[in-house]
């Protein structure tokens, strides 16, 4: 029997808050050896990073941890700083939930990589950029050396989320603790990334933790599942144990609200009382570019563009990270200026319009961003982050104000006593949830949607795709859904928009794009789309790979 790469005994982690200790994790035993892959699932909350972080002692000062921790031999607890900063990045590496807050805002993202590899290796600044940008090519980073003197926010978030996983593999780690890796990617991105992973474990017999809420992507790589809730092990068991014969309730409930994408029922598109309704958004040949800035040339991100949505519509808007679908949400309400073409919102054109004027639309819209860490004000408790826009457009203050954020908190089923707490206090899920209340604190007629599910894990995910089509169908409120998660967009969606490289390359009702794909690249989407059946989705794999030589 080989020595395990990671052994991990009787971990305890808490948290001290207000005078009292919280467990987050509670008496963790489990083990991963060189070439495995281990899972670890459950919903937001239930301790999964958190267990993730305590691997490499990279918890806040407010925690305490007892147990033991051995990478390699090497215990993590209570080891010394030039102990953990040798072993961290070249034995251990870990890909963060969110990476617009992990990687370094104020350097490029070549040479946060570069750093990395000169920190462990003895590599001179011209062979570091070399093995960087082969690392960028690896994770399919369009034009990576370009892309290596980009920052942070110049990229999309599937491709920031590349660049964090290319800096994760720089020194080819004997353990990788992924921590959700495939949240922002899109489905042909997150095969690749599956693959890369894959042969990351073939070649190099890396051992693996996975944390995900994608039962997809368990599905197409774990060798063991463990399944937490409550800070507690629930089941823990392999992977076709886990699928095919669960023990635990909890287990089966999780893989119950799992969505499978053809099997929801068919959404039939509203009926309004006027025959020929007006749309609620409507975009005519719009073109949006990126201006030259520094080194990086002018991009145009959207070519002439079209699209309506009605009132009660939901359209989801599908394609590659990068392909502009965010850009076009962001110039649907007015956040991004377009170069050519038109946009109407409930009317009222704003191609041109002014901040005055974009103040009084925006009263009629809601957004919920990508990425909740960065876009929650670190500084604001929840409960004034969500009732800020109400008390921006005057319709309530005080006591009324105070019911109004306890309702929204309670539409997203967040706790009321979450009010005082801060964004850096809740889970990557339960953020994402303060953003979606915090979008429909306004009750909008246009929603952009921007991957609202990307964070939430399956049975949240499910309660709130239950949660928007019922308020969707109560306001009758239109909805532009931006998503990679194509299951997802077969839940919700009436119509279904495909974009690549800019450009609407097939739109048409849900069952003619996903059961009658005519573009090959609509095809190549669906192709990807994993599958919660290790069985099935091991078929799937080899069937893409058969195609793709």
């Amino acid at each position: 029997m080989t020595e395990p790469v990671l052994k991990v005994e009787n971990l305890t982690i808490e948290f001290w808050v207000d005078g009292v200790w919280y467990p987050a994790a509670i008496d963790m035993n489990f083990e991963v050896k060189a070439g495995q892959v281990l899972a670890i699932v459950g919903e937001s909350g239930s301790g999964k990073s958190t267990t993730a972080l305590g691997l490499m002692s990279l918890l806040a000062s407010n925690a305490r941890t007892s147990g033991n921790v051995r990478v390699k031999g090497v215990e993590m607890i209570g080891a010394n700083t030039s102990t953990l900063r040798r072993t961290r990045g070249k034995e251990v590496a870990y890909i963060f939930q969110e990476p617009m807050t992990a990687l370094n805002p104020v350097y490029t993202v070549g040479f946060q990589i570069v750093e990395t590899l000169r920190n462990h290796f003895d590599m001179g600044p011209q062979e570091a950029r070399v093995r960087a940008i082969e690392l960028l090519t690896m994770v399919d980073i369009p034009d990576p050396e370009k892309s290596f003197n980009k920052y942070p926010h110049q990229l999309s978030g599937g491709q920031r989320q590349r660049a964090m996983i290319a800096q994760a593999l720089a020194c080819d780690p004997g353990l990788l603790v992924a921590d959700e890796p495939t949240t922002a990617l899109d489905v042909t991105v997150q095969a690749e990334i599956l693959d890369l992973m894959r042969g990351l474990r073939t070649k190099l017999n890396s051992a693996i933790v996975l944390i995900t809420h994608d039962m997809g992507v368990v599905a197409d790589i774990a060798d063991e599942i463990l399944v937490m809730k409550d800070g507690l092990t629930v089941e823990h068991g392999s992977a076709d144990q886990i699928f095919n014969r669960p023990a635990h309730p909890y287990t089966q409930e999780l893989l119950a609200a799992v969505p499978k994408l053809g099997h929801s029922p068919r959404r039939s598109l509203p009926s309004g009382s006027e025959s020929n309704p007006a749309p609620v958004l409507k975009l005519s040949n719009v073109t949006i570019e990126y201006p030259k800035r520094g080194r990086i040339p002018a991009f145009v991100a959207v070519k002439d563009f079209d699209l309506e949505i009605y009132p009660g519509e939901i359209v989801g808007l599908v394609g590659e990270s990068g392909s502009g679908k965010t850009t076009v949400g962001r110039a649907a309400i007015g956040l991004l200026p377009i170069k050519s073409g038109s946009i109407e919102i409930v009317g009222t054109d704003i191609s041109h319009a002014t901040q005055k004027d974009l103040f009084a639309i925006r009263r009629h819209t809601g957004i919920v961003f990508q990425d909740p860490a960065s876009s929650l004000n670190p500084r604001l408790p929840i409960g004034e982050s969500i009732g800020e826009p109400i008390y921006l457009a005057r319709l309530a203050k005080g006591a009324d104000l105070a019911h109004k954020v306890e309702d929204l908190l309670d539409q997203v089923e967040l706790p009321r006593s979450y009010r005082n707490r801060y964004p850096h206090e809740l889970s990557g899920g339960q953020r994402q949830r303060v953003g979606i209340a915090r979008a429909l604190a306004l009750t909008p007629d246009l929603l952009i949607a921007d991957e609202p599910t990307s964070a939430l894990d399956v049975s949240v995910q499910a309660r709130f795709l239950e949660l928007l089509q019922e308020l969707q169908e109560k306001l009758k409120f239109a909805c532009l859904f931006i998503s990679h998660d194509l299951a997802v967009v077969d839940i919700l969606s009436h119509r279904i928009a495909v974009m690549q490289d800019g450009r609407l390359v097939e739109i048409g009702d849900r069952d003619q794009i996903l059961q009658h794909p005519k573009d090959p690249y609509t095809q190549r989407l669906l192709a990807a789309v994993p599958v919660p059946d290790p069985a099935e989705q091991r078929l799937r794999r080899e069937a893409r790979l058969a195609a793709k030589s």
